[in-house]
């Protein structure tokens, strides 16, 4: 099932969180109006008990009393919407207007003891109309009737008629909003991800032959800034392992041709015409030395394709440097002596590892830096530990210095400091690209500096614990 699209999902939340926000904002409007209602119907029906209570209070003989209820029509004229019930304490009807009457059972308050505070408002339906109003005991200036029972009620129809109106254009208002915002949202994530759209318009046009776009950072809003850096950063690495893929293609097509052409172009001279069985197996033997070289490049190849897949893991053993180094020293005695260069051994260290993967690392960085050594020279291996620390193994060779260009390709495969340089050592120059990988399968690091006439490959690697 297909997601919906992040457009769609923002625009979903906005709008949803816009008619939540709208929802409660009409709720509190309409409880808002219907307090505002409420409030002005108890000081309309508390001042008319207030009313009631003045004209009582100035009734103080039978005939006053009798002539009561027409004072109190007095009072109420203009208040059609106003009804008034006087009755005396044992419930006896001592008068009712005559605009509004409502049932004296209809009127959910009962009088309580004493006189209240603040009288309570009720609301009740009658028939089809709707009613609030407030009880109450009034005392008179009458010995024979000192207190008189006091309902005031109001016809709240008017009121109900506007609020229904007003609630349903509130609710049809709310929801014409919440489309509109809803539509705004969707307006707002297509703008404001108009740049992911970018960066996906650049990510469709990468290829092998365009690896050189970058997107442009100081466009893009702070949130993706950082996601546009890492994707910069992504293809700056892709055009450098591109860029070294196709030098190595190159490379490795030159070292199969080099020895190829010449295992073909021996074996057409030796066709050319009739031959001595001593010719023909010099030829052999030249063509031997190629096919050597051949099998000893794939089998390089091979032993880093598995390194870099994690195949080329090493056996353990307990390992003595310092006898390793002392055995190639001998293992190049005759070279060396041959060129007057001086080999130094210092320090001691053991360490776990293949016997086999350390000893050919070892000769390869001692190989590289014997043939870089101008005659007279001296070669250093330095073996080094820091208490627990991992083992440090130095090899110095003096000579002219490294570009610093140079330095971080060295280890890459078939990578030559002189493109120019002729392919004379008999080396395919993936000696420091394998020394990189073994120590890399024993868990350690190798790194290389030159400068100063000096230069120095340094590896490190985990030592033996101490017991």
């Amino acid at each position: 099932m297909r997601r919906p699209s992040l457009t769609l999902r923002l625009t979903l939340l906005f709008g949803s969180a816009s008619t939540a926000v709208l929802v409660v904002l009409g709720y509190l409007v309409g409880m808002a109006v219907q307090a505002h209602f409420m409030e002005i119907d108890r000081e309309e029906l508390l001042g008319k008990v207030a009313l009631v209570r003045h004209t009582l209070a100035k009734v103080s003989t039978a005939a006053e009393f009798a002539a009561m209820p027409g004072r109190v029509d007095d009072a109420l004229v203009g208040h059609s919407h106003l009804g008034v019930r006087l009755s005396a304490p044992d419930g006896t009807l001592l008068y009712a207007s005559a605009e509004v009457s409502f049932p004296a059972e209809d009127f959910p308050l009962r009088l309580t003891e004493g006189l209240p505070a603040s009288p309570s408002i009720a609301t009740w339906r009658h028939g089809e109309h709707s009613y609030r109003g407030t009880m109450a005991s009034v005392p008179t200036g009458y010995r024979g009737m000192p207190q008189v029972n006091v309902a005031v009620a109001v016809s709240i129809d008017h009121h109900i008629a506007f609020f229904d109106a007003f609630t349903r254009n509130l609710w049809i208002s709310i929801a014409i909003g919440a489309m509109f915002t809803a539509a705004l949202g969707w307006v707002a994530a297509r703008r404001g991800l108009t740049p992911v759209r970018e960066m996906a318009a650049v990510a469709r046009s990468i290829s092998a032959s365009r690896l050189h776009d970058r997107l442009r950072v100081e466009a893009l809003p702070p949130e993706l800034t950082d996601l546009a850096i890492a994707f910069n950063d992504m293809l700056a690495r892709l055009e450098e392992s591109f860029r070294r893929l196709s030098d190595f293609s190159s490379d490795l097509a030159h070292e199969f041709k080099t020895p190829l052409s010449n295992v073909m172009t021996q074996t057409e001279v030796a066709l050319s015409r009739s031959r001595s069985a001593d010719e023909y197996r010099e030829v052999l033997y030249s063509s031997l030395e190629e096919c050597d070289r051949l099998a000893r490049t794939v089998a390089d190849m091979l032993f880093l394709a598995k390194a870099d897949h994690g195949q080329a893991m090493p056996s353990v053993e307990r390992i003595d440097l310092v006898h390793e180094v002392r055995g190639l020293f001998e293992f190049y005695d005759a070279f060396v002596e041959e060129r007057n260069i001086a080999l130094e051994l210092e320090g001691a260290a053991t360490i776990d590892g293949d016997h086999l993967m350390i000893r050919r690392a070892l000769s390869n960085l001692l190989s590289n830096a014997i043939a870089h050594t101008p005659p007279g020279g001296r070669v250093k291996v330095g073996i080094a530990r820091e208490g627990n620390g991992p083992v440090t193994i130095r090899v110095d060779n003096p000579g002219e210095a490294i570009p610093a260009e140079h330095l971080p390709r060295l280890f890459d495969r078939f990578y030559r400091v002189d493109p120019a340089r002729q392919r004379t050592s008999g080396g395919a120059g993936l000696g420091l690209a394998i020394t990189k990988s073994i120590v890399a399968a024993h868990g350690g690091t190798i790194t290389v500096s030159s400068a100063g006439g000096l230069t120095r490959f340094e590896v490190t690697l985990p030592g033996v614990p101490a017991l």
